[in-house]
């Protein structure tokens, strides 16, 4: 006998199973998201339209299952991939049209960014594989989401406020979680003695009138890294690299040895210089096991 709340659809070849209430009209389309999406976020800025407001706008669009669309299927060249991505970018361009059209845009920070790097194969045939082509999601930088490397905590983001963000490129090191210290600052709120005790202040970074970040930053990805000026360390790890990891062909960067890159130097993070340098070494280890033990 069948279980009224348990769906089972077929996606590209593979099973996605669900479990939830109210049967037929519970089920989600994927391909309606960016419009619904989109719908409810200008309905929120229209009703906050007189008073100062935040809304965090999380993409659907470009995480698995990737589902675009029939409006936005062909308009790349990298299949589902690509084409979810041209709908992401659409969505964009609703909400700034928004603001602009009903004259916010000029007071309105928009800050643009995503929580890890990308990765190819996710577990789903959607052909991001083969249809690649010559593209390098990734740029210069070593590995992929999941990664101890680069490419899994280096986020592209792009701050947008006329007038009050300068225009160019910024070197700083900054960290998401400062954006809680940060914006607190820049809307007078008070941050608490217990409130997000990771979170540091750099506004003026992040506006882009500095380009004075942390001077450490801690990354993590299944260990820890540690990034202090130009050079990063990558903590060993003597666990093995998990089997679903594995199966995704992604770079960990896992590794029973010390790992020691200078970004400046080699961004790519290919030559280990742990064995020439054992004094940064141990340098950077202690001040990792100081963060932890704080």
């Amino acid at each position: 006998q069948a279980d009224p709340q348990h769906s089972k659809t077929i996606i590209n070849g593979v099973s996605r199973i669900g479990y939830m209430s109210g049967g037929e009209k519970a089920l989600w389309k994927d391909e309606e998201f960016p419009f619904i999406l989109i719908d409810k976020a200008r309905d929120f800025m229209s009703r906050n339209q007189k008073k100062p407001f935040f809304l965090y706008f999380s993409f659907h669009d470009i995480h698995v299952p990737r589902i675009p669309n029939k409006q936005f299927v062909g308009k790349s060249s990298m299949g589902p991939r690509g084409d979810a991505i041209a709908q992401m970018d659409w969505c964009v361009g609703e909400l700034v049209d928004y603001l602009r059209e009903n004259e916010m845009l000029d007071n309105t920070l928009i800050i643009f960014s995503s929580d890890n790097g990308p990765v190819l194969d996710d577990g789903y045939e959607d052909q991001a594989v083969e249809m690649l082509g010559m593209h390098q999601p990734a740029g210069p930088f070593r590995g992929a989401k999941y990664s101890a490397y680069e490419a899994g905590t280096r986020m592209p983001t792009i701050v947008h406020w006329p007038g009050k963000v300068n225009k160019g490129n910024s070197t700083a090191v900054l960290s998401q979680v400062d954006l809680y210290a940060s914006l607190a600052r820049l809307t007078g709120s008070e941050v608490k003695e217990d409130d997000a005790p990771d979170s540091e202040d750099f506004l003026e970074a992040w506006l882009g009138q500095t380009n004075k970040g942390r001077d450490v930053l801690v990354e993590e990805s299944f260990t820890l890294a540690i990034r202090k000026g130009d050079w990063k360390y990558i903590q060993p790890q003597q666990r093995p690299t998990p089997e679903w990891l594995k199966n995704k062909e992604v770079e960990s960067g896992l590794s029973s040895d010390d790992q020691l890159y200078n970004l400046k130097d080699e961004p790519s993070e290919t030559t280990n210089l742990a064995p020439q340098y054992p004094e940064k070494v141990e340098e950077m280890s202690l001040e990792l096991k100081g963060i932890i033990e704080r």
